[in-house]
């Protein structure tokens, strides 16, 4: 598995409704213009959390460039 990287600036749903339960809304306080990234150990983490329901899933969906 490859580390994960969001990017809000990135995201085709920045500024929507899908922000207030992300993932990266939920796990943590950050400037929106400040990318998140997950090594691969912590991406593993973060699907297994999301799949048992203990956090919000990712909904980051890049932008086409």
């Amino acid at each position: 598995m490859e580390a994960l990287h969001i990017d809000c600036d990135e995201c085709v749903m920045q500024g929507t409704s899908a922000c207030d339960d992300c993932i990266v809304t939920f796990i943590v306080s950050r400037n929106p213009s400040e990318a998140v990234t997950a090594d691969a150990d912590q991406t593993a983490a973060l699907h297994l959390l999301g799949r048992a329901g203990l956090v919000p899933e990712s909904r980051h969906q890049a932008r086409a460039s």
